[in-house]
């Protein structure tokens, strides 16, 4: 059957070949058996439900959290010429019909369905009746307590699939860290499924992180060399989505707003544009992005840091789903840290999940304070191992690492000897030997360290503090006036006994701040005209068919057509992401376009 599968790959979805890890996952599929499934965002996780369902009879039911995520996905499958459908609130009553009249006659292949849908017990009676072929779980991160965003809804999944009559299971998230694949595994399973677990590199992603020094006009500058890309800008605070929103519009850019404060038909009208335009950023909150689909996103920001480093994957992985380059930039700082630390306390988790919340937002800050490799950093929380990727701020900056100790001494000297009660600007004052109104009134102009640190920016001496949270050797207060104290491991280098490296801080190392250089382009300039004359023959064939463009075809297949120029439909056959469905439908109105532009 897997030569089905390859013939149906080329000939429905028009790819030539599996992308890693996907052909073992479809074999395991094909055989009948349970999976669990942890691949990277863009790595191609729904088509190893998709493609088993085209090629084997039966209906595949795909547990979808979001309707645009549906809505968009089995769009398509239709353009794929794939007889595909969802059910949700948003459907007009004639597409319900249609939907409940191909399951009845077995003519459906994928019925895409909310878990609080699949509840309603006349939905899972009929399913059963019609002998439902696959149970298909996207994002399952969710039906797991330690996964970074449960949702009650999902714990129902395992009684449906009894329901069903025990169907085979097949599960699909991009994080899941050995805690919450358990712990799905035994809310959704009978017996052990087969555990696929793919490589969690993403190389066409730069990685760049960046203390905050300017909050907005890092963010606008930052944009100011991707205008006209589509990109994704994620926020702390509702307030703060807007105030961006507004900033980006007045440089010059497409720039919308999401947050779940506004109106329900604002939201979802957003939504959808961003769905179906180009060159539009959305500043958001983390209430945007499981749902999105889009595969050209060609950056996502974060202008504040994120909650934990499983988030923070999560949420730049919708960037280059393409597979073409893509950037990433995060800015933090420790009022970030607080932030983070407060919510964790009060939250009203248990103290279990607490400490595994701490180890998370633990592991993103020595991301932040990394002193080499950002990837290799965010690899090794995963479990696996690389080489220096060069594709990073800090590879492509050359700063290197310092033996920091004699630094690092200082600021725990200062911590030790003002009692540790005092925050991180009141430290640094007393290592620059500023003598304002508080270190003149606690006597810390007396201090045997008082000026000790002037041969550092006070910047600099911020990062120095970041790194050593970091790195464990100093313990922040995560109360109302976030006090510094020092741990064990700290107190070895305070005494001598052990060393640490540090990172120059940019500010200090290099003016040039180049996590906000401008991206190549993913195409030859000199292919730019027809480009834009197939975008817009795109955007057209999209709007009066009410999809977003990239279900048309998505930018790679633009840039393969563009570089490519092929002259007959023979050779357009053989371009990344045009099946037959697509080449009958659309093939001569591209072939029109691509003959009439200059070469």
């Amino acid at each position: 059957m897997l030569d089905d599968a390859l013939h149906a790959l080329q000939s429905v979805f028009g790819f030539d070949t599996f992308r890693t890890g996907q052909d073992d996952i479809i074999r395991a599929v094909l055989a009948g058996d349970d999976v669990l499934a942890v691949m990277p965002t863009g790595s191609g996780k729904s088509l190893c439900y998709q493609l088993p369902a085209v090629v084997r009879s039966g209906l595949t039911v795909v547990v979808s959290p979001l309707i645009a995520l549906m809505r968009d996905q089995v769009a398509q499958l239709q353009a794929n010429g794939i007889n595909a459908g969802s059910l949700n609130s948003s459907n007009e009553a004639d597409e319900t019909s249609r939907v409940f009249e191909g399951i009845r006659n077995g003519a459906l292949r994928l019925l895409y369905v909310a878990p609080e849908r699949l509840a309603r017990g006349e939905l899972v009676e009929l399913l059963r009746q019609c002998q439902v072929k696959v149970l298909a779980i996207d994002e399952a991160h969710c039906v797991s307590q330690w996964g970074h965003d449960f949702r009650p809804e999902y714990l129902a999944l395992g009684e449906m699939r009894q329901a069903l009559g025990n169907v085979q299971t097949i599960a699909f998230t991009a994080t899941a860290d050995q805690a919450t694949r358990s712990d799905i595994a035994a809310r959704l399973f009978p017996s052990p499924p087969k555990i696929f677990i793919g490589g969690f590199d993403r190389p066409n992603l730069r990685l760049a992180m960046s203390p905050k020094k300017g909050g907005t006009k890092q963010i606008l500058d930052f944009v100011a060399g991707r205008k006209g890309q589509n990109g994704i800008i994620y926020c702390s605070s509702r307030a703060g989505t807007e105030s961006l929103a507004e900033a980006l519009n007045q440089h010059g850019h497409k720039g919308l707003a999401y947050h779940a404060g506004l109106d329900g038909r604002v939201r979802e009208a957003n939504q959808d544009r961003f769905q179906r335009e180009d060159g539009l950023v959305m500043a958001a909150t983390i209430a945007f992005g499981m749902g999105i689909d889009k595969p050209d996103v060609r950056f996502v920001c974060h202008a504040d840091m994120p909650k934990n480093i499983e988030s923070y994957y999560q949420e730049i992985g919708r960037a280059g789903r393409d597979g073409l380059a893509a950037d990433t930039l995060t800015l933090y700082g420790l009022g970030d840290v607080r932030l983070r630390r407060m919510q964790i306390e009060d939250n009203a988790a248990s103290d279990a999940q607490k400490r595994v919340e701490h180890q998370r937002l633990n592991a993103l800050l020595s991301l932040c304070e990394a002193p080499t490799c950002r990837r290799q950093t965010l690899l090794a929380y995963f479990g696996e191992t690389s080489p220096p990727c060069g594709n990073c701020d800090l590879c492509q900056s050359n700063l290197g690492a310092y033996d920091g100790t004699i630094d690092a001494q200082k600021v725990m000297s200062a911590i030790l000897r003002t009692g540790q009660k005092f925050g991180t600007e009141h430290l640094i004052n007393i290592l620059l030997g500023v003598d304002n109104e508080a270190v003149l009134r606690w006597g810390h102009n007396a201090l045997p360290t008082f000026g000790v640190g002037k041969d550092r920016k006070r910047d600099q001496w911020r990062s120095i503090v970041r790194q050593l949270y970091a790195a464990g050797l100093i313990h922040m207060d995560i109360g109302e006036h976030g006090t510094w104290s020092l741990t064990e491991p700290g107190s070895h280098v305070l005494r001598g006994k052990q060393t640490v490296r540090l990172r120059p801080d940019t500010l200090g190392a290099d003016k040039k701040d180049r996590s906000a250089q401008e991206s190549k382009p993913a195409h030859n300039p000199q292919d730019e005209p027809l480009l834009a004359a197939l975008k817009k023959l795109r955007l057209s064939l999209a709007q009066a068919q009410g999809v977003p463009a990239y279900v048309i075809f998505p930018d790679r297949t633009l840039i393969e057509l563009a570089a490519n120029r092929p002259r007959s439909l023979d050779e357009m056959s053989h371009i990344h992401g045009i099946g037959q469905a697509k080449l009958d439908r659309f093939g001569e109105m591209f072939l029109g376009v691509i003959n009439c532009c200059p070469t």
